[in-house]
């Protein structure tokens, strides 16, 4: 006969079903989009005011 002795005590804990996931909220929502929507917008106007600083600091030091 096969005796386990590795687990023998304490007892496990009962089985308990998982939580399910957080769900996002309809204001979580709204700011994701809001995030996500200037995160593209800086995306294209980025590089134009990264330029255009660039451009100034040239013609200041140009004289």
């Amino acid at each position: 006969m096969f005796v386990d002795f590795n687990n023998a005590w304490p007892p496990p804990e009962p089985w308990q079903p998982k939580r399910p996931p957080r769900r996002v909220t309809k204001r979580q929502e709204r700011m994701i989009g809001w995030i996500v929507g200037l995160n593209l917008l800086m995306l294209l106007v980025g590089p134009f005011a990264g330029a255009t600083i660039f451009d100034a600091i040239f013609a200041l030091v140009r004289g």
